[in-house]
């Protein structure tokens, strides 16, 4: 087996966990509540305040782990958020679980950008988006399994348990991530000089990684990119947050029924990722970088709006779960080509443009979780919030219609 597919096993597996540890609080959320006896505006502070320190994170962290190497990096970032798994299985109340959720969000905030810095040394401009197809497909098979781990341990355990469970798995990873991955693609034990030929060129060892933030912040394409991820992220949050409970308490479903309910949409979202992966690829060697990115970025969050609109529209809980389901499958054939930008114009500076455009898109997370919160308290109806969100992603394909990832942030 290549080391290269060796390695992108790793970070599909690592990508997997990542989704685990995030969604199982929304998963179960219903049973949270009820147990610590916390409002829907309460419960909309916890799901956002990992937004908080995940944004905030981002882009330190992914200038980290471009400066000390991703194999450090990785390793001790997993293993912080895993303790934080771990201690919100112990939550009291609402404070504590704002405080280990904040602590929480700060370890995974690196992951992704550390992960496309890892991307970038191992994968050609043209391969990039499918190795990053993978990877967000397998975040939603983290989500798509969540329920399959959470609920049956919920129900014989109780919901502390399956944090306890969900941490083990994550320091197993670091263990393994720190023995097999060396920053060096030449240093991994066992690759092949036929294997070496095929990947990027290596950038000097010894070259100090600068990041020139004041000429990529007076690039226009930088603010482009950082404000169409802020208003998709309205679309992908709410999945990642509010939509256990809201198919629960907002349409009706039974506790039995969230199992599918949760998981389908998610396994959806997986084939959007690894079909856009693919699509961007094969449209962008026909067509551009340029064009080829944005035909499947514009139409996707666009058809993925029409779709959160008429799950807000239409009444009813089979019809809501069918649109929903279209609508994550949608939304995310634009991933691998955000995330794929992210390289196109960020080059030797993929994980700090990443963990930018990644900032900006919790921003958006944190202000969907918590004012969906709000608006539920203030109306009483489910409904409400999903046209807000349906207008964002008009806004963020708008915004992507002007990016072009054919044109560098920094000219090398």
């Amino acid at each position: 087996m290549k080391k290269r597919t060796v390695l992108l096993l790793f970070l599909v597996a690592i990508s997997v966990v990542t989704f685990l540890d995030r969604i199982n609080i929304s998963v179960a959320g219903a049973t949270i509540m009820a147990d610590l006896g916390l409002t829907p505006s309460q419960w909309g502070w916890v799901l956002s305040v990992f937004t908080i320190s995940y944004g905030l994170m981002q882009v330190p962290l992914g200038v980290w782990g471009d400066k000390r190497g991703h194999r450090l990096v990785l390793a001790l970032i997993v293993l912080w958020w895993s303790l934080f798994t771990g201690l919100t299985g112990m939550a009291a109340g609402f404070v504590s679980l704002l405080v280990i959720r904040f602590g929480f969000g700060i370890g995974e905030a690196g992951s992704y950008p550390c992960m496309t810095g890892v991307v970038v040394k191992w994968y050609r401009e043209q391969e990039t988006s499918i190795a990053q197809g993978y990877i967000w497909a397998a975040s939603r098979l983290g989500g798509a399994l969540t329920p399959f781990v959470v609920l049956p341990v919920l129900a014989c355990l109780g919901w502390r348990v399956a944090f306890y469970l969900l941490a083990a798995l994550g320091v197993l990873w670091s263990i393994g991530w720190y023995l097999w991955y060396r920053n060096a693609p030449r240093e991994v034990k066992g690759i092949t000089p036929a294997e070496l030929a095929t990947l990027p060129e290596a950038r000097p060892a010894a070259e100090k990684v600068v990041v020139p933030w004041r000429r990529m912040m007076r690039n226009g394409q930088f603010w482009l990119l950082l404000g169409m991820y802020f208003f998709y992220a309205f679309g992908s949050w709410f999945f990642f947050s509010w939509f256990p409970t809201f198919m629960e308490m907002g349409r009706g479903f039974a506790r039995a029924e969230l199992t599918y309910v949760v998981a389908i949409p998610f396994v959806m979202s997986m084939i959007g990722n690894i079909a856009g992966g693919y699509l961007s690829t094969r449209l962008s060697a026909r067509y551009g970088l340029k064009t080829g990115r944005r035909l499947l970025g514009v139409g996707g969050l666009a058809l993925s709006a029409l779709c959160m609109f008429l799950a807000a529209f239409i009444p009813g809980k089979m019809q809501v779960f069918v649109f929903l389901s279209l609508c994550f499958g949608v939304i995310d054939l634009m991933l691998p080509s955000a995330w794929a930008i992210c390289s196109d114009i960020g080059r030797q500076y993929a994980g700090a443009v990443s963990g930018a455009m990644n900032t900006a898109g919790n921003i958006g997370g944190f202000v969907c979780a918590t004012l969906f919160g709000y608006l539920v308290q203030a109306t009483g109806d489910y409904n409400a919030p999903l046209f807000v969100i349906a207008a964002m992603l008009i806004v963020a394909a708008v915004l992507f219609l002007r990016i072009d990832p054919a044109k560098p942030l920094v000219e090398e």
